[in-house]
């Protein structure tokens, strides 16, 4: 079995962010989260038109399928990637209906895994392709995501605490679009987290929705659950780069570190790690965890989210085990 996605403690941190949006930055972006400590990229292809997600992660999509990203074009970049991170692991969304339907479980759960992806989770998975698909993904040693709700039946949340051993369950706060708060807050999750985790001891229970800053973050842990999933906060602040010409590197170093001002930066080795980016410039992290641009970057800017912006997680209803 390999090593826990989240460490214990209540503590984890995972980000979503679309592959593609922008275009050409995934390496610099995770490398990003890596260096900060993030312990779970949860990278989604992009699809269209998706019910349940708010504008922000729409918006995010709509520009990656634009600049022609896909299942392929996604999985070549993290062949790539993944070799380079040293605690940061990632987690592949996919929808069926757009990225999946025409193509052979086996050999998709094969190519995920061989692409450096510690786990997947299929969204809208129809019931009846369920079986074939679980079967791919336990014969390829590759992890699944499940998704629930706090108003799930027993059962269902059984099922999917079960369904998720080697990954995590993703704890949808409420029902409705990525980018909203839960009316009750999240520390009132603490029955449900409790009892996916009696349901399967060992497997980390994973919370989005609503989750934008620090104090989300230690709401999420009171109700006991492993992690916090942080979406439409982190997406804007890259549309917010995107809308001002600033760097989106630089933006989301500034977002993670007012999320987590309290945690220092994962540790590089000695001499700092350099990362050039698709627009030729370049960034170093210290080992202290400063950052320096050279000439070609913006600098590094502390700029909250525009106000009115929508923030959150993101996850949808039809993923499985829901």
């Amino acid at each position: 079995m390999p090593d826990p996605l989240f460490p214990p403690g209540g503590r984890g941190l995972a980000i979503f962010l679309n592959a593609g949006d922008p275009a050409g930055r995934l390496a610099d972006l995770a490398l990003t989260l890596d260096t900060h400590g993030v312990d779970v990229l949860e990278l989604a292809v992009p699809f269209p038109d998706s019910p349940t997600d708010g504008p922000v992660i729409r918006r995010s999509a709509d520009r990656a399928l634009a600049a022609g990203t896909t299942l392929d074009t996604v999985l070549a970049e993290l062949a790539a990637l993944t070799p380079r991170l040293r605690h940061l692991r990632i987690v592949l969304l996919a929808d069926w209906s757009h990225s999946l339907r025409r193509r052979d479980p086996a050999a998709t759960a094969r190519a995920v895994r061989d692409a450096g992806a510690r786990a997947l989770l299929v969204h809208a998975l129809p019931p009846r392709v369920r079986p074939a698909w679980q079967d791919a993904l336990r014969a390829e040693a590759l992890p699944q995501v499940t998704t629930c709700y706090p108003a799930s039946a027993p059962e269902v949340l059984a099922d999917a605490a079960r369904g998720a051993r080697g990954a995590y369950v993703y704890l949808v706060a409420h029902y409705g679009r990525s980018g909203t708060t839960p009316a009750t807050g999240h520390r009132a999750l603490a029955g449900t987290v409790a009892a996916l985790h009696a349901a399967a001891p060992g497997t980390p229970v994973a919370v989005g929705f609503g989750v934008r800053a620090a104090a989300d973050l230690d709401a999420v842990a009171a109700s006991g659950a492993d992690a916090a999933i942080v979406g439409s906060a982190a997406v804007a602040r890259l549309e917010h780069a995107r809308d001002h010409g600033l760097d989106p590197v630089t933006e989301l170093d500034a977002f993670l570190t007012d999320l987590r001002p309290a945690r220092p930066p994962h540790p590089d080795p000695p001499g700092g790690r350099t990362t050039t980016g698709t627009t030729g410039s370049t960034r170093t992290t210290s080992t202290t965890g400063t950052t320096r641009s050279t000439p070609g970057t913006t600098g590094t800017t502390t700029l909250t989210t525009p106000t009115g912006t929508a923030t959150g997680a993101t996850t949808r209803e039809e993923q499985p085990a829901c």
